[in-house]
Parts: structure tokens; C-alpha cells; sequence
């Protein structure tokens, strides 16, 4: 076996069929990457920018499902159709492979775990929401997930690749009640925000016990 050979050995079976059948694809700033109700036939891997997810309910009324980042994997639904559409909150870089694809490539089983491992994680990040919705206030949820955000950086200030009303639809609020939270988190100097699309941790441990 080469060295690169062992390198893919050791890699999951959905990152390697990625790897060698994914097809790139651009998608431009609030492009549609698949609808509501649209066939799963693909998986998607995100390479570059920020993807969202949201369902619009029987009386119009919006739900972002969750936001997805470089090196994450969506359109896992576990049913025929996708029940959230998907949409590029940025430019973004895409790679996308096909079900049945990933099965001829690397076989049932060892796709099945994969699958499996991936819808797992989705679990976890429904779960984790469900709380969020249920059990927390405003200032808890949005405390919550201004950690979240701060947890893919190494410090230093954090872009906010959505906005006001796409918080507020993830969060079960409105967008005032976002606007003010983010103000009274300022004002009470626990956040800074050098724009209405960055900010910086002014205090860790008093965000995350807000956020507790």
C-alpha cells in the first residue's frame, strides 16, 4: 500500500467518495443550493462560505433549521425528500455527490456507518436546538449562540455571516427582541461589536453563564 494509499485508509468512507466523485459547484450569495420538498438524492460537503436551512410552514411563517460551515456535510435527510431547503448565505464552494454514487464506491456497509455517524451528529445538533428553543430565554439563546460562533475562532473578533432576522428565525424570536438583546450584551460590556456583522467576546465567563 503507497503512503497515499494509507492516507485514504484511514479517512471515513463519505469523506473519501467526497474526495473522488464529489462534483465542485459554485453557488453565488442567497442562491439556492436545493429547494423544500426536492428529491435527497445528493449529499453536499461544504468547502467554502456558510449554507442555511430553513422551512417555510403551512401559514408562511419561517424556520432556520441550522447553519452549516467548511468541512460540513448536509442534505442528510433520512427520508426521500429534503424537509429544509438550502441556501448559500455567502458565496460559497460546494461539493456534491450523488447517493447512489457513494454506495457503488464504497459499499453498503462501510456508506451505511458513515451515513449513520453523519445523521448521528445531525441528531445531536437537533437536539442541542430543541433545548435551545424549549428550555432557554431570549438572552440565553442568544448568548448560546454567540458562543457557538465564538467557538470556531481562536479569539480575536468574529464575522457574522447572517443577519438580524436569519438569528431571530433560528432562535424562535423576533427581531426586535434579537436587536435588543445584542445591545443590552454590549452594553453591558460582555460582547463588542466593531459593525453590525462582527464581534468580540469582551467576557467569556460571563457569556457562558448567560448562556448556562
Amino acid at each position: 500500500m503507497t503512503p497515499m494509499q494509507a492516507e485514504q485508509a484511514k479517512k471515513p468512507a463519505l469523506t473519501t467518495a467526497f474526495e473522488r466523485l464529489g462534483t465542485p459547484m459554485a453557488f453565488a450569495k442567497n442562491q439556492e443550493v436545493y429547494a423544500q420538498d426536492d428529491d435527497a438524492e445528493r449529499f453536499y460537503r461544504l468547502v467554502s462560505g456558510v449554507v442555511r436551512t430553513s422551512r417555510v410552514t403551512a401559514d408562511g411563517r419561517r424556520q432556520v433549521g441550522d447553519f452549516y460551515y467548511p468541512g460540513d456535510v448536509f442534505g442528510l435527510d433520512p427520508g426521500p425528500l429534503h424537509r429544509f431547503a438550502a441556501e448559500a448565505l455567502t458565496d460559497c464552494d460546494v461539493q456534491i455527490v450523488r447517493r447512489s454514487a457513494v454506495r457503488a464506491f464504497a459499499g453498503d456497509v462501510e456508506v451505511d456507518r458513515a451515513i449513520l455517524d453523519a445523521t448521528r451528529q445531525e441528531m445531536e445538533r437537533l437536539q442541542d436546538h430543541v433545548v435551545l428553543l424549549g428550555r432557554k430565554g431570549a438572552i440565553e439563546r442568544v448568548a448560546s449562540f454567540l458562543i457557538g460562533l465564538a467557538q470556531r475562532r481562536e479569539g480575536g473578533p468574529v464575522d457574522l455571516p447572517m443577519g438580524r432576522q436569519d438569528m431571530a428565525d433560528y432562535l424562535g424570536l423576533t427581531i426586535e427582541t434579537v436587536s435588543r438583546t445584542l445591545t443590552q450584551l454590549q452594553g453591558d460590556a460582555v460582547v463588542k461589536f466593531a459593525s453590525t456583522r462582527r464581534f468580540q467576546v469582551s467576557d467569556w465567563g460571563e457569556l457562558e453563564a448567560l448562556a448556562a
